[in-house]
């Protein structure tokens, strides 16, 4: 029997993240889990981002430099590089609670038929000491019709763990600033199986700028994810559900977005395909 322990990539995309990227790099040293590798894929940052991440020395980290191609360029760098038989994301602005890895892997350890492990994630004020919400998945099996309607019942955002099978191919769209990870899901999840355990597996830091304020990236992420579900095979009604709650989110964000809201009446005509 192989009783070999199991290596887990974590990848960690940064760009101009000096406030942030040293708690997140000191998230992965602090894991229960130890066989882990984290891959920091510096994307280009002007800011003190490369110094900080250089002051930690530890032989499981390995840094990649490049010029700035945006998060999934560095995503897909890590990607190329990993070696584990588990990986996942972190962000450079997040944090993962001490037994993330441990809890996600021991569930891969008791289901074989899972290729997917998720969590709770816990919404957290800017400085990290107050829980504002949490988000907590809510149905496992094959996921890829809750993927395209939209539904949130499995799906925050970068935080499943992934068993990388023999021969996979994982990579991301890129020159999409929105949008990005759900189609990097929908091309992994249409014949496997999602899991999830009920441990907090991510802290997430809310309270700092977004690129959801970027509406016209939002509008040209939804309307690629709608295709790309179509090329995927996603079902007639899949897609009916999945273009209403693409036109009611890119409506609502031109209006949240005050001086737009003539875009937000014109995108309810725009042509979804």
């Amino acid at each position: 029997m192989n009783t070999r322990i199991p290596t887990i990539s974590v990848i960690l995309p940064v760009f101009n993240a000096e406030k942030y990227i040293r708690s997140a790099i000191q998230s992965v040293l602090d894991q229960s889990f130890l066989n882990w590798e984290l891959l920091i894929v510096n994307d280009g940052s002007t800011d003190d981002t490369k110094n900080i991440i250089e002051s930690f020395d530890d032989v499981r980290i390995r840094v990649f430099n490049q010029g700035n191609n945006g998060v999934s360029s560095a995503r897909n760098r890590g990607l190329a590089a990993m070696k584990g038989a588990y990986f996942c994301f972190l962000d450079a602005d997040d944090v993962l609670p001490k037994r993330s890895l441990e809890v996600r892997l021991d569930r891969f350890l008791v289901n074989s038929e899972l290729s997917f492990v998720d969590g709770v994630v816990s919404m957290r004020s800017e400085d990290m000491k107050l829980e504002l919400s949490q988000y907590k998945p809510v149905i496992e099996g094959n996921v890829f019709s809750s993927l395209v309607r939209l539904t949130g019942e499995c799906f925050f955002g970068p935080s499943w763990m992934i068993k990388r099978e023999e021969g996979g191919t994982y990579t991301f769209q890129e020159g999409l600033t929105h949008g990005e990870d759900l189609c990097f899901y929908l091309s992994l999840a249409k014949h496997r199986n999602y899991g999830f355990v009920e441990e907090e597996i991510l802290w997430y830091r809310k309270g700092h700028n977004s690129a959801m304020t970027n509406v016209v990236g939002l509008e040209k992420g939804y309307h690629f994810l709608y295709g790309y579900a179509k090329y995927l095979g996603a079902s007639n009604v899949d897609l009916t559900y999945l273009k209403k709650r693409i036109r009611r989110i890119v409506f609502l964000s031109y209006m949240l977005d005050k001086k737009s809201p003539f875009k937000a009446i014109i995108s309810l005509f725009k042509s979804i395909r």
